[in-house]
Formats: C-alpha cells, structure tokens, sequence
C-alpha cells in the first residue's frame, strides 16, 4: 500500500472514530425523563422534567392547545368545507428530550404518535462562561399531525400526515439562569405543509426552564413575561391612585390646619376706621 492509500485509510478512520463520538455523545444526551401532570391540580396543565446524570436540565410546565384547520367533503360531493380541529394536549404523553450545554429540545407525543409536539430552546450567545447579558428562548416549534385519525378529525378528512413549524424564534427571552412564567395566554402561529394552512399553538400558564437549573426539580427565579408585568401593573394602579390621593387629602389637611391656626393667632385689626383711636 503506498503512502498516499495509507493517508486516505487514516483520513477516513479518523472520520469515522470522529463521527462515533459525535454520536456517542447525542445518545447520551437522551435523558431520562418525568410526567408529572398528575401532580397538578389543574387537568388541562402538564408537567415535565428531563434529567442528567440525576439532576434536572429541563423543567415544563403549560396548558397547551392546538388549532388545526382542516377540509371535509361538502354535501354536493364536489366543494370541500373548512373545520378546525381543536386538540388539547392530554396527560397520557409520551416524552423525549435531549440537554445540551446551549441546546435543549422537549418532544411530546400522544396517540400512537399520530401528534408530536417539538419544542426547542437555545441560548444567546455561544460562551456559557460569560452569562451575564446573555438570555435564551424558544427558537423552533414543529408540530406532526395525522389527519387519518379520527379522535379529532372528522371522517372524510383530507387524508395524509403533516407538518407545522416555525424557526428562527425568539419567544420567550429569559436571562441566563432564571426561568420563564407566563400566566397569561400566548398564541403562536405556525406554517402547516397542509397547503400552508395556518395552525395556532396557544399556551397558558406556562412556566419553563431549559438550562441552568441549580437544585433538583426547582425552579430559578421567576422571569415574568410582558402581559403578566402589565397585568400586574393595572392590578396595582388603584391601589397605588388610592394611595396617592390619600396622601393628597391628608396633606391638605394638614395645611388648611395650620393656616387656621396662624390665623387664629394674628392680632385682629378693626375694619372700621372709627375704631382706631380705641386702639393704644
């Protein structure tokens, strides 16, 4: 074997020894994972953890509902008629994920697979030692549906699997080690390969943490998403104009006392002219 065969043998086995590292550490990044809906009180709520060598990576919890527009066949046979599909993401889910130093990924799946929704969150910013300034987020959604199945879709329902998806998000945006709360509901928007139908994604109390998660199965500080702090804000504003006016009228108060006592106590100088000379 001459020089030049000996280098591509070596080339490609470096190759391969390198590919089998990379995939080495992807299948170790396939977690253990918890359901623990049934921790919550609420039965439209779930919850889900992923592990790592013992200690949470990623924690999850929302209410989550997704919107599908769909075709059944109109009564003449020819037209076809528009139904949307309402289909609440139920607590018997089947639950995948992976935790990555800048990359963690949430799969949910139910009913035989015939739904499987992928969230996927990233960090700013490639440096992990350097979190100050840095935030992460929500970057991609896919969601897989069968229209074939039946438990919400019509029968006559155009048949075939599909894809909705959007990329390049930046939903979400926390700071490095905190985690992400939003009570209030939020409602996004994905491209369906159903002749780019339009389906909706819409999540409630949500409360999510991808990375960073410093004790077991807890929560970092809260960072509130953008309508909880303005709700918060309106809640406060009535109490806060109630102060303020209190303050007001207590300070008015106040003032017209110790004007009253100031004039009490000014020497009363007659109106009358013709008095004045009583005066001395």
């Amino acid at each position: 074997m001459d020089t030049r065969s000996r280098t591509d043998v070596s080339v490609f086995g470096l190759q391969v020894f390198l590919l089998y590292l990379y995939t080495i550490g992807h299948n170790v990044a396939e977690q253990e994972v918890e359901n623990l809906s049934g921790l919550s009180s609420n039965p439209e709520k779930n919850i889900f953890a992923i592990r790592e060598n013992g200690t949470t990576c990623l924690m999850a919890e929302f209410s989550a509902k997704i919107l599908v527009p769909y075709e059944v066949p109109a009564s003449n046979d020819v037209d076809w008629n528009a139904e949307e599909a309402i289909i609440q993401l139920p607590r018997e889910t089947e639950i995948k994920g992976r935790c990555w130093n800048n990359e963690s990924e949430l799969h949910l799946s139910w009913l035989d697979k015939a739904y499987t929704l992928k969230l996927f969150f990233l960090k700013e910013g490639q440096d992990s030692t350097k979190s100050s300034g840095l935030k992460w987020k929500m970057n991609k959604i896919q969601f897989f549906y069968d229209l074939s199945e039946r438990t919400y879709f019509k029968n006559g329902a155009r048949p075939g699997k599909h894809t909705s998806s959007r990329h390049h998000l930046s939903l979400m945006a926390t700071p490095i080690g905190m985690s992400y709360e939003c009570e209030a509901t939020e409602k996004i928007s994905l491209t369906s390969s159903d002749h780019q139908k339009t389906v909706v994604l819409i999540l409630s109390e949500a409360h999510i943490q991808p990375f960073d998660i410093k004790s077991d199965f807890v929560y970092s500080e809260e960072y509130k998403c953008a309508t909880d702090q303005r709700k918060q804000l309106e809640d406060a504003l009535p109490l806060i104009l109630g102060l303020t006016l209190g303050v007001i009228i207590v300070i008015i108060v106040v003032v017209y006392h110790i004007h009253q006592k100031m004039t009490v106590n000014q020497v009363q100088i007659p109106q009358d002219r013709s008095l004045y000379k009583h005066m001395g």
